[in-house]
């Protein structure tokens, strides 16, 4: 049976056309000659499994373990109080296709140009799943993609970026969801939209155990992202909320329509908490299929948000921001993780933490080396173990200024046709419910592509930039430790501190400008 798993891609799901497998292998390119290692001894057999899942827009103070009055959230509560609860977990950017890229590369998303949402990743990359496939894990994807299209010809799909098999859509999804089954045409799968990518998931955990493999699973929720629909049950535990939050409006996506509306944030409460606590529940159901299967204990099971809580969700927090912003309620996110057999004592982590952190950590985790690129991110386990709440470098934030791209006439990174998506979603674009990506040759470099929100976080203070139209900047120092909602700005208390943080930013983003221009020195 472990022949079977030396063929790359490994067996895809007995429903997947003859036509669609040989689309997917011609679209691997250098994914392929990645994949193409020696697999591993049965001697290296106990490493973990591993299950990555992230919600979507699911902001830090979106669960009742860290203090929300009103959402349900059994399963990551009891997650939070008997695995690693990592209380300064940071999202690498405040929006979604940027973070995603960060979670699969261990790297900025700005180094590969992924600046925002709907910007996609570029082949060249090599990511966790592609290291981990070489190392003999199954490699399956379910749920939200958004670093590109999920079809079977784009050259950054998930089976072009490492994964057997997926389940997956181009961007966010609301209940009955339309999901591309390894790069075919979209259809219905109906349900509740998280239950039924963690059903997908178990159902590749079984077929891959039939090959004596570990597996590698990563599940990316489209809830809580709006537009927000929810089961009756769900729903009902907060039928209070229109009440207490009905006068205040807020715009987000009618389902309906598909276009901007206004609603009463109550109802809009409403429903978004069913979708997080349709969600966790839905993490309870995998969790409880591990331990039927005696996995739980060498499952490494993590779970984190993608970005902040988004505008119109936002009701209560000690942090300053939504999603999109740079500041902590933009980045700052919950994260949880569950390894019985190497956390056996629950564990509060205070140690700053970005989901770039996430590949060099599985690598060394899994005895793997790191890809002979710049990083971005840092092996978090020994601080972990040793309970350290101090790491060695700085995490960076930056919204590049994307306007930038408006003034030139760039040249596409990937042929526009492969570009495009397919699987629809409720929110409309223009006048069509499916949505493209983009990724541009980056021109030669000048001081406007510097420009853009950005910001520093070292173990105390976080220094924050913003570009004024007049071409002067804003800058905020905050100590963080005694000033989380950062209101109290240190620049002229502090302006040594704030200067050294000014240099080692600009010095960072030279480094990023370097690699998105394909000038980069290895790691």
């Amino acid at each position: 049976m472990k022949d079977a798993l030396k063929e790359i891609p490994a067996r895809l799901d007995v429903r997947e056309s003859i036509v669609c497998r040989i689309a997917c292998v011609a679209a691997f390119g250098v994914a392929m000659l990645l994949l193409d290692w020696p697999m591993v001894s049965a001697a290296e057999s106990e490493r973990p499994d591993i299950i990555l899942m992230m919600g979507d827009d699911h902001g830090w103070e979106e669960t009742r373990y860290n203090g929300h009055p009103y959402v349900h959230t059994p399963v990551l509560d009891e997650m939070a109080a008997t695995g690693l609860r990592m209380d300064r977990f940071y999202a690498a950017h405040p929006s979604c296709s940027p973070t995603r890229g960060s979670f699969l590369t261990g790297r900025h998303p700005n180094r590969f140009g992924t600046f925002a949402p709907g910007w996609s990743i570029r082949p060249e990359e090599i990511t966790i799943a592609q290291i981990l496939a070489r190392a003999g894990y199954r490699c399956g994807h379910f749920g939200k993609w958004h670093v590109g299209p999920v079809k079977a010809d784009s050259p950054t799909n998930p089976g072009a970026m490492g994964f057997h098999q997926w389940v997956s859509h181009d961007n966010f999804f609301e209940l009955d969801p339309p999901l591309s089954r390894n790069g075919g045409p979209p259809e219905v799968f109906k349900g509740e939209s998280s239950e039924v990518i963690v059903r997908e998931a178990i159902r590749f955990i079984d077929e891959s155990k039939r090959f004596d493999s570990p597996v590698f699973v990563v599940i990316w929720f489209g809830s809580p992202h709006e537009p927000y629909s929810g089961l009756p049950a769900d729903l009902a535990l907060y039928d209070d909320l229109p009440t207490k939050y009905g006068k205040k409006r807020v715009k987000l996506t009618s389902n309906e329509t598909g276009r901007r509306v206004e609603r009463p944030q109550g109802e809009v409460l409403r429903e978004r908490y069913a979708e997080i606590t349709a969600m966790d529940r839905a993490i309870g159901i995998l969790r409880d299929h591990l331990s039927v299967r005696s996995m739980r204990d060498n499952t490494l099971l993590f779970y984190c948000g993608d970005n902040g809580t988004s505008a119109d969700g936002s009701l209560v927090t000690p942090h300053r921001g939504v999603k999109g912003q740079v500041y902590d309620g933009g980045t700052l996110v919950p994260c949880v993780v569950e390894w019985p057999a190497k956390f056996q004592e629950s564990m509060v982590s205070k140690l700053n933490a970005s989901t770039s952190d996430l590949l060099p950590t599985l690598c060394a985790i899994t005895g793997q080396p790191l890809p002979d690129r710049q990083l971005d991110g840092i092996n978090l386990l020994p601080m972990i173990t040793a309970g350290k709440d101090q790491r060695d470098q700085p995490i960076m934030f930056w919204n590049f200024n994307t306007a930038r791209f408006a003034k030139i006439d760039p040249t596409p990174w990937i042929d526009p046709e492969l570009q495009k998506g397919t699987t629809p979603l409720v929110k409309l674009m223009g006048k069509i419910a499916t949505r493209n990506f983009t990724n541009w040759h980056h021109p030669e470099i000048t001081e406007e592509d510097f420009r853009g929100a950005r910001a520093i976080v070292d173990n105390r203070y976080k220094l924050v930039i913003h570009d004024r139209k007049d071409g002067d900047v804003k800058v905020e120092l905050f100590d963080l430790p005694s000033d989380q909602g950062e209101q109290d700005n240190l620049v002229t208390e502090l302006p040594e501190v704030a200067e050294r943080l000014s240099k080692e930013l600009r010095l960072w983003q030279e480094s990023v400008l370097r690699s998105v221009r394909g000038e980069e020195t290895s790691g």
